[in-house]
């Protein structure tokens, strides 16, 4: 599909059912079989499914409807529209900043595109503790491979760019395995511009594949409504509460009353525990918004002779998991080592320091590259991730807190990632920390790194990724929902979204949701009645 093709526009003007957001008015009340909240990675393959099963579907989502006609890679014009609460997002102390989607299609718009299955031993993991046995390597393989046949998910084939070259260089030198990242594009222009929205068609977001496709089969969406709260009485979900927003999420209109036979949550970490803890929703074990994990992410910067132009290109094609396996996965925390696109607004509010070495720094912006280490949280018993909960207003917070562990793993993680960049030619390098300053050599960034204290407010700290806290388990002791994706208590409400992990995933998690997804939606399908459904790559 060519840069000059909006299948959204197109789908609009052939008739696509989509209120709200000035595109048509939102009646009183609505009525239908599944109502799913989200319309990000699992609520698009659920939408897709159950409408393919012959289900009335209602997509309802808090964000706007942009696509690649209003993608224009610009920065400013991304962030402020495409991301919640503007892509400044954070946990209570504000030590980490979190960018998530609030858009159609959800983070699966804005991401980078990097599609890993949840690695073996997770999912063995989760069998031992959480009684997720059935979810086990074998048993999760059909239904990645159903997702990425659906979305393109394939190895990257192209040069990887100077950020990621200079990764991969640093682990050939050190003897250290590199291997290329898959991802779920097709025709990919390799502008470098995926966290703004693509222009060009190629990412295969559900803002391109899976909503359409459940809007061109029946389904009905709502945008810039946002989920209220649920309404409920013993075991059964009566309606859901929905209201008008505005872009920045203010009131812009009366409630809506939304009927359905089943509810479907999947508005991703933070938004869906928050939506129960709205509605008082049963929480008899007190595990609601608790355990929610973020891959806790630190960064390491360098600046190189060579130009490195880090916002050219596939932003990641390149990763190492070395780090993973160095210990038990209950021991010390490990990490995932890639890249970050380096664009000049996200280097800018990411960077440390100020004043004349700040600018400094931006004065050298092309020669400079980075790389992030992805904390693995929730195996190691002191690492219980987070809490979401509810401000005044209703609106959530995640409160992170930052112990000896997490320092640990990224005190660690600093020093991998110097000792890799000086390794891969860096002329210095700098670790994202308030105290923290560029030297020239791998003996001073040791001796630098070793020293630094490290806590919030002075390790730079941000994820994109943020996992659990409607957590699954084999029993209702351990998680808020089934390893059907119901939950515990309600029985015609289920989750569908990255919150119900019961740990981070230890990768960049979106090709672990779409399986999910799968899995749980063809089930679902089933018990309403529906037809027998897969998640087919299109014809």
């Amino acid at each position: 599909m060519s840069m000059f093709q909006d299948p959204i526009r197109e789908g609009l003007a052939q008739g696509w059912r989509v209120l709200g957001g000035g595109l048509a008015p939102l009646p009183a009340e609505l009525d239908c079989d599944v109502a799913i909240v989200g319309s990000g990675a699992g609520a698009g393959v659920s939408a897709e499914l159950l409408v393919k099963a012959g289900l009335k579907v209602l997509i309802i989502e808090a964000g706007p409807l942009r696509s690649s006609s209003d993608f224009k890679q610009r920065e400013a014009e991304a962030y402020t529209g495409l991301y919640q609460e503007g892509a400044a997002r954070k946990t209570a102390d504000k030590a980490f900043n979190i960018l998530q989607g609030r858009c159609v299609g959800g983070s699966t718009t804005i991401n980078w595109t990097s599609s890993f299955r949840t690695p073996a031993d997770t999912l063995a993991f989760w069998g031992r503790e959480f009684g997720l046995s059935d979810l086990n390597e074998a048993a999760m393989a059909p239904w990645f491979a159903q997702a990425e046949a659906r979305l393109n998910v394939h190895d990257w084939e192209g040069t990887p760019n100077a950020n990621n070259s200079a990764l991969e260089r640093g682990l050939q030198v050190l003897k250290l395995e590199a291997k290329r990242i898959p991802r779920n594009v097709k025709g990919c222009w390799n502008l470098g511009s995926c966290g703004l929205g693509c222009p060009t068609n190629a990412k295969q977001s559900m803002l391109l594949t899976t909503i359409p496709a459940a809007l061109a089969g029946g389904a009905t969406m709502l945008v810039q409504t946002r989920a209220e709260r649920l309404e409920w009485s013993g075991d059964t979900v009566q309606a859901l509460i929905c209201r008008p927003v505005t872009l920045n999420d203010a009131p812009a209109g009366p409630e809506l009353r939304v009927k359905a036979r089943h509810f479907l949550v999947a508005g991703g970490a933070i938004n869906s525990p928050a939506l129960l803890l709205r509605s008082n929703a049963p929480d008899p074990h007190q595990r609601l918004g608790r355990r929610t994990f973020l891959h806790p992410v630190v960064i390491s910067a360098a600046l190189f002779d060579e130009r490195i132009d880090g916002w050219a290109g596939a932003p990641q094609s390149v990763y190492t998991d070395h780090f993973l396996h160095t210990d038990p996965i209950d021991g010390p925390l490990g990490f995932k080592l890639e890249v970050p696109p380096l664009h000049p607004a996200l280097m800018a509010s990411t960077l440390v320091g100020m004043g004349a070495s700040y600018v400094q720094t931006l004065q050298q912006f092309p020669h400079a590259q980075a790389v992030l280490a992805l904390l693995r949280d929730g195996f190691h018993p002191e690492s219980p991730g987070g809490r979401v909960q509810l401000r005044g207003d209703g609106s959530p917070v995640l409160d992170y807190p930052i112990n000896a562990v997490l320092l640990d793993g990224a005190r660690r993680a600093l020093l991998a990632m110097a000792e890799l960049q000086f390794a891969a030619g860096a002329r210095t390098v700098m670790p994202l920390h308030e105290e923290g300053r560029f030297v020239k050599s791998w003996a001073e960034a040791k001796a630098q790194i070793e020293a630094l204290p490290l806590g919030p407010q002075q390790l730079r700290l941000v994820s994109a990724h943020v996992m659990g806290g409607c957590g699954m388990a084999a029993d209702a002791s351990r998680g808020v929902v089934r390893p059907d994706g119901r939950h515990w208590q309600l029985r015609n409400l289920s989750v569908h979204d990255g919150s119900i992990f019961p740990t981070s995933i230890g990768a960049n998690p979106q090709l672990s949701i779409y399986g999910q997804a799968t899995r749980l939606t063809v089930a679902l399908a089933r018990a309403l009645g529906g037809r027998d459904v897969a998640l087919n790559a299109p014809a």
